[in-house]
């Protein structure tokens, strides 16, 4: 959905999965100092918006994800995954319950997939299921701010600020009452810096949790079944998960990014190497230059000196091998 912020002073629109918001408003340095800062917001509106309503919400919702959420509080944030029947990642949400609704925004155009495999589990479960994206919008608004909520709008606190589900109608008055706005370039800097996967930059066909460090965060280890958790189960047993996600300081020296699927070889074996991962995302930080994350193999050293296609790379183990 493009959103109407688009048409703000100096706004660009963003690319790829992010098509549809800003990525900027002229100064992507500024806008990070922003957020960092406790100010300003994002306009996430792009993002998939689902409920799910009934009585036995929670205790279902409970049967499919891997997070624990029968006992969810109400206005407790947290995180869970969709996994496949082998254990890979399908899906990411970003959950709050209100008391009486279950929230839930996931990856840009993933809502209808979603929807379709929980319509295809309720059976005879009292819940109801619905896409509110055409009628909600996501923003975020960074740890610190004093923004007012709108009446009428969800809200999920997290340690790194507030996500909004804020009716759509109110998205223009909202962004002009509520600071400087910052674009999703901004916002992504600030998830790598944080070493925060992300569904479909993080993850390929192939990537279980332990892969990018989301047990714990969004994957309960001592709760009942969910599909994959077998495979959650022997990962965590044996603990040799195939890869791991790493953090990337890049050479600054070097005019333009890796982008995502760059191959990420050991520095040793210069460009021509074998690749051993790729990188999954990669910004321009306001205070670190250029960084990224990247998957690599479990047994890359954790020392070793890397490329990430052509540009010189130090890493910083955020999964342990």
């Amino acid at each position: 959905m493009k959103s109407p912020l688009l048409s703000l002073p100096g706004a660009v629109p963003g690319e790829g999965p992010d098509e549809g918001v800003a990525a900027h408003y002229g100064d992507l340095f500024r806008e990070q100092r922003t957020l960092a800062d406790g100010s300003g917001f994002v306009d996430l509106s792009h993002r998939g918006v689902v409920t799910v309503s009934g009585p036995d919400r929670l205790s279902w919702l409970h049967l499919l994800l891997t997070q624990h959420v029968s006992e969810l509080p109400a206005g407790q944030a947290t995180e869970a995954l969709i996994l496949s029947a082998h254990g890979h990642i399908e899906h990411a949400l970003y959950i709050v319950d209100d008391g009486e609704t279950t929230w839930a925004h996931v990856e840009p155009g993933t809502q209808g997939e979603l929807i379709a495999y929980l319509e295809s589990m309720k059976f005879f479960y009292r819940v109801e299921i619905a896409d509110r994206t055409e009628e909600f919008a996501v923003v975020y608004l960074p740890a610190g701010s004093i923004a007012e909520t709108p009446e009428g709008a969800a809200v999920r606190e997290t340690p790194y600020g507030r996500d909004l589900f804020l009716p759509r109608a109110q998205l223009e008055s909202f962004a002009a009452a509520s600071g400087p706005p910052a674009g999703v370039l901004a916002y992504e800097a600030l998830r790598v810096e944080a070493h925060r996967p992300r569904v479909g930059l993080e993850t390929d066909h192939r990537t279980i949790p332990h892969e990018l460090g989301w047990i714990g965060t969004a994957v309960h280890l001592h709760k009942g079944c969910y599909r994959g958790q077998e495979t959650v189960a022997r990962v965590q047993n044996l603990g040799k998960p195939p890869r791991r996600l790493v953090f990337l300081h890049l050479d600054g020296s070097e005019v333009a990014l890796p982008g995502h699927g760059a191959p990420v070889r050991l520095a040793s074996d210069g460009a021509e190497g074998r690749p051993l991962g790729f990188v999954t995302t990669s910004a321009r930080h306001y205070e670190l230059g250029p960084i990224a994350l990247a998957l690599v193999k479990r047994n890359v050293p954790v020392d070793a000196a890397l490329i990430a296609d052509t540009t010189a790379a130090a890493q910083e183990v955020v999964v342990e091998p």
